[in-house]
Parts: C-alpha cells; sequence; structure tokens
C-alpha cells in the first residue's frame, strides 16, 4: 500500500512564497513519477507540474510556470512543489500524485494511481 502525505500549505498573502512537500511511503517511489495538482472550490482538479522518475525533466501548467518548481529527492521519497509569487488565484487544496505510467507524466488526473490527501494553500491579496 501506498500513501502519499502533503505538508507545508497555509496562508500567505500576494507574492510570498511556499514550499510543499509530499512523502511517499512504500518502495516505488524512484520507479513513479510524481505530479501535483490543485482544486479550488466549484471547480476541476487541475494540473500543477510533474516530474518524470530520473528527475531531469518537468512540466508545468501554464497558470503556474516561471513561478512554481517541482523536485524530488528519491533517497527521501519526497516529491517538492516551491512555490513563488503566489497570486490569489492559486488558492486551492494541493494534491501529489503518483503515476506508474511510462513515458512523460500525464496532466489528466485519471493518469495517475496514488494521490494524498491534499494541502490547503489561501493566498490572501
Amino acid at each position: 500500500q501506498v500513501q502519499l502525505v502533503e505538508s507545508g500549505g497555509g496562508l500567505v498573502q500576494t507574492g510570498d512564497s511556499l514550499r510543499l512537500s509530499c512523502v511517499a511511503s512504500g518502495s516505488i517511489f524512484s520507479s513513479a513519477a510524481p505530479g501535483w495538482f490543485r482544486q479550488a472550490p466549484g471547480k476541476e482538479r487541475e494540473f500543477v507540474a510533474a516530474i518524470t522518475r530520473s528527475g531531469g525533466f518537468a512540466y508545468y501548467g501554464d497558470s503556474v510556470k516561471g513561478r512554481f518548481s517541482i523536485s524530488r529527492d528519491n533517497a527521501k521519497n519526497t516529491v517538492y512543489l516551491q512555490m513563488n509569487r503566489l497570486k490569489p488565484d492559486d488558492t486551492a487544496v494541493y494534491f501529489c500524485a503518483l503515476t506508474l505510467r511510462e513515458g512523460v507524466p500525464g496532466q489528466l488526473p485519471n493518469m495517475y494511481h496514488y494521490w494524498g490527501q491534499g494541502t490547503q494553500v489561501t493566498v490572501s491579496s
């Protein structure tokens, strides 16, 4: 059984930074590609970022490009999401997920096999 536990969310002001962490239990982390999604009230779950198994390539949603950065530490079974220049539109519950699919990590939630419970990020104006 794989469990993902996110941390690092909170209440910040516009322009601030936050770093989210997601720790995976079990032994599959190094052979999986992790991603981050977010969901605001009344909206669909949105792709934020994903990173390949090797950590060599990262992919971002258009709304966060240039502001957010995803990274991974296989020794710690952890994936990070560094969020800079936060805006009120970034307010959402942020979820980490793992996909076992080969190739480029997908941007659709149904491509991911394991999910965390989410951490709330609120950006005030």
